[in-house]
């Protein structure tokens, strides 16, 4: 094959059930695959899908490749395989026990017998030497080194690899965890060393401290994971730079990304919101509520005016009740994420009745293997076996027909739990589908009421292999009018990293009064990480008239616990004021006769990437689909009763085109099910708009 000179960028999302691949070129052709996940080697599952992409496309074609992972979570959660490596955790004399005491947190209120995340690292392999600052980073107690020698030669007796460092007041100045950093790898070859003062350099020593050693117990495992891409991908010829979806919804060059794994987190769902954000200032929509149902969860986020609303931290591998995070589950991780509400509900999400014989659903799934018993090998019966039941999902073969369907097998799975609810197989399946449903309307109203929003002031964009097929169920039950299905929804995630910019944070605790004097020392802070920002954009190859900068202060009422993010402007009057607002906002209340404190400063460089092409069509008067467009008529069940329901083919439709529900719109990544009472018109974009009558 010649090759033809094009430029091909390409995007790589692996979730629990399908890795998706998304190829864009210049003019905006694309190329979407998707293969069944390898859960227990998920990078198998990545090149996989490179190499069915290489079948068509040029290795030198390819300039970019971006990826995000779960890797991270699914270590911390304890995924076969992936265990996590024996940490060492060196501190200041007096703080051996900081990671283990933590807050008032208790994830279960009233259970005596409630028990705490165990600590990353052991007791016994948490080491403690005499230093101690102040809190502005004055010497007290000199680093003795008899300490660190003694330390040191006791992590290289137990053959400990990965070592984190948290110092107090570390954030402040970081130079004995950097002495302690040079003597560990001059006496242990090949040590990975996590330094607090790099990782998280804040104040509050419990949350650095955490964020520290979650980055030192994810680095080894997530640093061989991306080895393995790279080396896979260098392996097929293509040379192209490789960047990982971080947790902020930016992009990372891979280097970067093995050094901070703890900034990877949420890498997985993110990418979804930020191709959300992207198509939603395409067409104009100020508010939007990202819906991505894959096949073992599904999650939800709120993008105003435009961007993504963004969280300073998180608990990783915590747990959760209805699609809230329980604080106090996990190990806190201090590092920005998209705020994002998530349940286990997905396409192989498994009912099951409980001891009282009442049907529920999840949170159990198939996952990828043994997969929806439709799939031809899995038992249970799964949200993917009741839609296909209900006749919203074909019965035959999903990808276009490459994806053999047994639909037999679903109609059997189903019937074990219709068997105890009256034996009606459709209303069983039916039920299946109305309790995910009633899950999944939980997260958005979370995003939306709980963060203080109306969610029927939001359109909703629908994604995922299962968003589009439930998107009106749940844009009724919120009470949102008007639902958008993107024109490749089942890759959507995938399509959202190249949407990415690239991103670069640097972070520096304050503590002090907002007042002019204060102020000086933020613009003298705000000069050294815009500095810093800057070199790692260089190092990462953006060029610097794609670079620009965003300043924020984190501010709270003087002896406050908690503390709020703003974007910095131009006075100290200003931003305390826009402290105040944001207060006010997420509160209900302010106190402007109270003082203020800056605690943090922060700069976030954003390295502009080439976005996808968007090119409208011309205008088209509204029409009624095509008879080429349709597939087939098939007996659909609308709660009620089986319907024969028109089956579209989504090429054939174009813009301008305009039909009622019930419908079912089919395509090689995902169906769409258009429910009675919805309209839908293909837009200039290609997007399905669908509209609830009033």
């Amino acid at each position: 094959m010649e090759a033809c000179g094009r430029s091909v960028r390409v995007g790589i999302d692996i979730g629990g059930t399908f890795t998706d691949l998304v190829a864009l070129d210049a003019s905006g052709a694309m190329q979407r695959i998707k293969i069944s996940s390898t859960p227990r080697r998920p990078e198998l599952g990545f090149l996989a899908a490179l190499d069915a992409l290489l079948e068509t496309t040029e290795a030198a074609e390819i300039d970019l490749v971006a990826h995000a992972s779960t890797i991270a979570t699914n270590a911390l959660l304890g995924q076969m395989h992936l265990a996590l490596p024996r940490v060492a955790f060196v501190t200041t004399a007096g703080f051996r026990d900081v990671l283990e005491i933590g807050r008032q947190n208790r994830s279960a209120i009233y259970d005596l017998a409630v028990t705490r995340p165990t600590p990353l690292a052991r007791r016994e392999d948490r080491f403690v030497v005499r230093e101690r600052r102040t809190h502005d980073g004055s010497v007290l107690v000199d680093l003795d080194f008899d300490d660190v020698a003694r330390t040191v030669a006791t992590i290289a007796e137990r053959g400990i690899a990965t070592v984190a460092v948290g110092l107090l007041h570390a954030d402040v100045d970081g130079t004995h965890e950097r002495a302690i950093a040079r003597a560990l790898r001059e006496a242990i070859p090949g040590v990975d060393v996590s330094l607090s003062s790099e990782i998280d350099p804040q104040f509050r020593e419990y949350e650095r401290f955490s964020t520290t050693v979650v980055n030192a117990a994810l680095r080894p495992i997530v640093r061989a994971y991306l080895e393995a891409i790279a080396g896979g991908i260098a392996g097929r010829g293509v040379a192209a730079p490789i960047f990982v979806m971080r947790s902020d919804g930016g992009m990372t060059a891979l280097a970067r990304a093995a050094q901070r794994p703890a900034a990877l987190v949420e890498s997985g769902p993110a990418s979804g919101v930020i191709g959300a954000a992207f198509l939603g200032r395409a067409l104009g929509l100020d508010r939007v509520l990202s819906f991505d149902m894959g096949g073992t969860t599904a999650k939800a986020g709120t993008i105003v005016g435009g961007e993504p609303e963004i969280a300073a931290s998180f608990e990783a591998a915590g747990s959760t009740h209805s699609g809230r995070a329980v604080r106090g589950s996990g190990y806190p991780v201090r590092f920005p994420f998209v705020d994002l509400a998530e349940v286990s509900a997905g396409g192989g999400t498994i009912a099951w009745l409980d001891a009282a014989g009442a049907l529920r659903v999840g949170p159990l799934s198939a996952g990828a293997d043994p997969g929806p018993a439709a799939y031809g090998t899995g038992l249970e019966p799964t949200v993917t076996d009741a839609n296909i039941v209900l006749g919203r999902l074909s019965p035959v073969a999903l990808l276009g027909g490459a994806f053999a369907i047994d639909a037999a097998r679903a109609h059997t799975a189903v019937a074990r739990v219709a068997a105890a609810t009256g034996g009606d197989i459709a209303r069983a399946a039916s039920g299946i589908v109305r309790l995910v449903d009633h899950e999944m309307s939980k997260v958005l109203r979370i995003v939306t009421i709980e963060r203080g929003y109306d969610p029927r002031d939001f359109a909703l964009l629908a994604f995922g292999g299962g968003g589009p097929l439930h998107a009106c169920a749940v844009a009724r039950d919120i009470g949102v009018a008007r639902v958008i299905v993107p024109p490749h929804p089942g890759v959507f995630s995938a399509y959202g990293l190249l949407a990415a910019d690239v991103r670069a944070v640097a972070v520096r605790s304050l503590v002090v009064r907002g007042d002019e004097h204060g102020w000086e020392r933020v613009r003298r802070r705000f000069a050294e990480l815009e500095a810093d920002v800057d070199a790692q954009l260089t190092e990462q190859a953006v060029s610097h008239a794609d670079r620009t900068f965003v300043r924020e202060l984190d501010l709270r009422y003087a002896g406050q616990s908690s503390d709020l993010a703003v974007t910095a402007v131009d006075s100290v009057a200003a931003a305390i004021e826009a402290f105040h607002a944001r207060h006010e906002r997420r509160f209900g209340f302010a106190v402007r006769d109270e003082p203020v404190e800056i605690v943090a400063a922060r700069v976030i460089g954003i390295g502009t990437t080439r976005k996808p092409p968007l090119r409208p069509a011309e205008a088209a008067s509204p029409s009624a689909p095509s008879a080429a467009a349709l597939l087939e008529m098939r007996d659909v069940f609308d709660g009620e009763a089986y319907v024969a329901t028109p089956v579209y083919d989504r090429n054939a439709l174009r813009g301008g085109t305009t039909f009622a529900g019930p419908a079912v719109v089919a395509q090689y990544d995902a169906t769409t099910y258009l429910a009675r009472g919805w309209t839908a018109r293909v837009d200039a974009l290609d997007n399905l708009v669908l509209e609830r009558s009033p």
